[in-house]
């Protein structure tokens, strides 16, 4: 047998001009053409969704450039070859490393590629389907402009499957318009997912014919489309969100079942565990650690029975009642640092000062004394709402109140 490589890799592009979408990097004047018109790179992080271009704008950009480059994967490459990727720098006076997976990259190899992105010695561009902004450690992160690539449209999906279609790597082979309408929607956003099942289908057809038929036989995705108009899956968390949040159960588990078509469970369990702090909160505290138990038990029992943990807590969440105070109080105070309202802090309960007053030493473990600094001391961050155990909260918030005046 002859291994040939894969059809994505065949049809990859080698210039920023072939690839398809992220305009609002690519396009004229944006920030990567016009890195390449003016023959200058710098070090990213390309994040997104898979099969909708991070690797090829990654090489397309060294390609475009025409500079040295080597390409690491985080988790599967050993220390030993970023050491040899790092000596290559300093041989060339320089290097691009392209990485993939960076989010899952390891101390040792942070603490190898640090000094060498702080003297520019290596040029990084790093990929990752993860959010950067949790995902990646915050010093490789301060190092790296961070770029977000958006969802192919569906429009963009069938001009890729075209192209594939007129390229010489299916001669002979004739797909029909339904075959190719279907293709593009089972793929979502996914176009390297439209090149392999196109690539099977070829394989697989009778009489050199891909057929709706055909496509359909082959593909093992559910044809499973986020709305009639291709909006995507953001849109689809957002729903699932702001249906839990208006307390409609119907719709929660309908975008829940949306979501699990799509197969992305650590998106769900992250949107989950946002809601219950968020939109939950204080009137039912305790959903937080049900909805982490929940998570816990679908990661562990997986697709297609982590439906069942999960649809039982959407429930749960739709039903509770809602309350966004903690969100509220905490923003409005980070609100006041970011302006600079903050003032000293009082000097009775700085370390070790013998004025402060231990509340426990008092009748209800309560004393009456200052802990705001001067400039906010008559500021509310939390206003309590009258729902659910919020209100007890609420009734202590009160009482408390009342002693301090």
């Amino acid at each position: 047998m002859i291994m040939e490589k894969p059809f994505a890799q065949l049809l990859a592009p080698n210039s920023i001009d072939e690839i398809l979408g992220q305009k609002h990097l690519l396009g004229e004047g944006k920030v990567l053409r016009n890195a390449v018109q003016k023959k200058k790179l710098f070090s990213m992080i390309l994040f997104g969704k898979p099969g909708i271009g991070k690797t090829s704008i990654a090489k397309a950009l060294v390609h475009d450039l025409e500079v040295r480059y080597r390409f690491l994967n985080a988790t599967s490459n050993n220390k030993k070859d970023f050491d040899i990727v790092v000596e290559e720098a300093k041989m060339y006076d320089g290097m691009v490393l392209i990485m993939d997976e960076i989010h899952r990259l390891n101390k040792d190899k942070q603490d190898l590629l640090l000094p060498c992105l702080e003297s520019g010695l290596i040029t990084l561009i790093g990929m990752t389907t993860a959010n950067p902004y949790h995902a990646i450690n915050p010093a490789i992160r301060s190092r790296c402009q961070l770029f977000e690539l958006k969802d192919l449209s569906q429009e963009e999906i069938k001009e890729g499957v075209q192209k594939a279609i007129a390229s010489p790597y299916l001669d002979n082979i004739t797909v029909k318009d339904d075959a190719i309408d279907t293709l593009v929607k089972i793929s979502g956003n996914d176009l390297r997912f439209a090149y392999n099942l196109l690539e099977v289908c070829s394989i697989a057809s009778n009489n050199n014919e891909i057929t709706k038929e055909l496509v359909l036989e082959v593909n093992h995705r559910p044809v499973f489309f986020h709305d009639k108009d291709g909006d995507g899956y953001y849109d689809a968390l957002s729903a699932f969100q702001k249906s839990i949040r208006g307390s409609d159960v119907d719709a929660s588990l309908h975008y829940l079942a949306r979501l699990l078509a799509g197969g992305d469970l650590e998106s769900i369990f992250r949107r989950m565990t946002v809601i219950a702090y968020e939109d939950i909160g204080l009137a039912n505290p305790g959903i937080g650690p049900k909805v982490m138990a929940a998570i816990d038990a679908a990661r562990l029992v997986g697709l297609p029975e982590a439906r069942i943990p999960l649809g039982t807590m959407v429930i749960e969440m739709a039903l509770s009642p809602k309350s966004n105070s903690g969100v509220c109080a905490i923003d409005d105070a980070i609100a006041d640092i970011e302006k600079g309202d903050v003032g000293s802090i009082p000097k009775h309960i700085r370390n070790g000062n013998p004025e402060y007053k231990y509340p426990h030493n008092f009748k209800g473990a309560f004393v009456k004394q200052q802990y705001l600094p001067n400039k906010l001391k008559d500021k509310k961050y939390y206003h309590p709402k009258d729902l659910g155990y919020e209100q007890n909260l609420k009734t202590i918030a009160e009482k408390l109140e009342k002693l301090t005046k």
